[in-house]
């Protein structure tokens, strides 16, 4: 002790797991688990050991813990596009709760093709990340991730697949959509049209939001109304509205399954001297950072970032602390918010 009756004060770099669990009262064993993110403990005493190991600049030494088991404290994380404002949210919040829980994360991106997804995933496993976190190139084509499961390895999909045999952590997108497209046949919208970037991934849940809302009031289903759109960037919803635009009969509202298709469709509308949303509202999915500051600004359903992230990784970490003999799948999906701003109106607003 010194003269003011404190402990001293370790060195930065050398306090030990020891010096935190005397500085929280807590036993090594209990500083050891919140650590590492148990859901064993409850989320106030994880946080708080967690703040004490932050102000005692407390540095986990991997190579000890690896050389003492089995696991080497590094996750896996496979994104689909890097340039997705989405996902490098998504990243962002996972990087920091797994350094918070001493693991390092490791980064890829599969450019949408599934034999990269293949080789990046298989290159992590060569570096033994003791688990790996995957939005899926495509969503029905998944058997090597399947077959990784089903060999107790951990891995978890952010997006939903149609396995069940896969754990997921995502968001009710079907639920999103339909409250989407209700939101624009409560605003007295008819012929309401889909830009479609999803279902060429094999993702059908969007779409099936948006058929579900036109059915439940019975509206007209019209495959004319219905874009597909190959591409995720604001050029391909650009395109995806002109091709609308030429049909027969013109929308007074767009539904867009991601908010850039449909910020290239209010791009084309600027273009072409049609207003939103007098002429035609538009509607997008995700609520990025661009959706607030569009001319005008992007009525959309909300992706949880920072929840996705932590149940995402909160899930992995169990399935990591089971050593191999992993659980039944489950599906854990988080709930959309609608989000509405100026560009939807009522139909026949101009």
């Amino acid at each position: 002790m010194d003269e003011g009756g404190n402990s001293p004060v370790t060195p930065a770099g050398n306090v030990r797991l020891k010096d935190v669990a005397t500085a929280t009262g807590y036993s090594v064993n209990t500083v050891s688990l919140a650590l590492r993110g148990s859901v064993r403990l409850p989320r106030e005493t994880r946080e708080r050991i967690r703040k004490v190991a932050r102000e005692l600049d407390y540095l986990p030494n991997v190579l000890a813990r690896a050389l003492a088991g089995s696991q080497c404290y590094a996750v896996g994380l496979v994104l689909t596009d890097i340039l997705n404002p989405v996902l490098t949210g998504v990243a962002q919040e996972i990087s920091s709760a797994l350094h918070v829980s001493g693991y390092s994360t490791l980064f890829a991106t599969s450019n949408n093709e599934i034999e990269r997804e293949i080789e990046v995933i298989r290159a992590f496993r060569s570096r033994q990340a003791d688990g790996i976190l995957v939005f899926p190139v495509h969503h029905q084509e998944i058997g090597h991730l399947v077959e990784m499961r089903q060999n107790q390895f951990a891995i978890v999909s952010l997006a939903p697949v149609s396995d069940p045999s896969m754990d997921c952590v995502c968001l009710r997108e079907r639920k999103g959509a339909r409250m989407a497209v209700e939101h624009l046949v409560c605003q007295g919208h008819r012929d309401i049209a889909i830009l479609d970037a999803a279902s060429p991934l094999g993702n059908f849940e969007k779409r099936d939001g948006y058929l579900e809302a036109l059915q439940f009031v019975g509206l007209p289903v019209r495959p004319d109304l219905q874009i597909l759109v190959r591409g995720h960037q604001i050029a391909d919803g650009r395109a995806a509205m002109a091709r609308l635009r030429k049909g027969a009969v013109q929308p007074t509202a767009v539904f867009a399954t991601s908010d850039p298709i449909a910020l290239g469709a209010l791009q084309w509308c600027r273009e072409n001297s049609v207003r939103v949303p007098e002429d035609v509202s538009v509607m997008g999915f995700d609520d990025t950072g661009y959706s607030r500051i569009s001319d005008p600004p992007l009525s959309t359903v909300r992706f949880p970032v920072q929840g996705i992230a932590r149940a995402s990784v909160e899930h992995l970490q169990r399935l990591i602390a089971r050593c191999g003999e992993l659980p039944a799948p489950v599906r854990i999906q988080l709930e959309p918010e609608l989000i509405v701003r100026a560009s939807t109106a009522a139909a026949g607003a101009g």
